[in-house]
């Protein structure tokens, strides 16, 4: 991790991609989405200002995935498969990034995270942004 909160470093799992972040505001922005991606991917994800990314190593690895209106963009690596970051539809000057990918953080360090309902996205409907529900993780390790 770099000196502040908001800037962290990461990685990939195979260790090709190397990556620096400045989180607009730390980890309190988690969050989920239901939408049909997400909820496949699965990864909780934090807020970075648009140009918060800056790719150290392995740029030239990277891949990207685009589907419905093609607004958000998502990236991954093209070796190992794990998805960092995505250019969010919602604010398309806005990305937000894998926790899992962060060092020292884990998406089981969150005791709650927010699911945003991507099902019934705002630029569909017109109405504002909603929550969908909560997602819980408990420690057995508490007990």
């Amino acid at each position: 991790m770099t000196g502040s909160t908001n800037s962290r470093t990461g990685g990939y799992h195979c260790g090709a991609v190397r990556f620096e972040v400045t989180l607009s505001d730390g980890l309190q922005s988690v969050r989920r989405c239901n939408c049909s991606y997400c909820r496949m991917r699965g990864s909780v994800v934090a807020a970075v200002a648009l140009y918060g990314i800056r790719i150290l190593q392995g740029g030239d690895i990277l891949t990207s995935y685009r589907f419905n209106t093609g607004t958000a963009q998502h990236f991954f690596c093209s070796r190992c498969g794990i998805h960092t970051h995505h250019q969010r539809r919602s604010d398309p000057s806005r990305h937000a990034v894998n926790v899992a990918c962060l060092d020292a953080v884990s998406p089981f360090d969150f005791s709650e995270v927010p699911v945003t309902d991507g099902i019934n996205h705002p630029n569909d409907t017109g109405k504002p942004a909603r929550l969908a529900g909560i997602l819980r993780f408990e420690s057995v390790a508490e007990h």
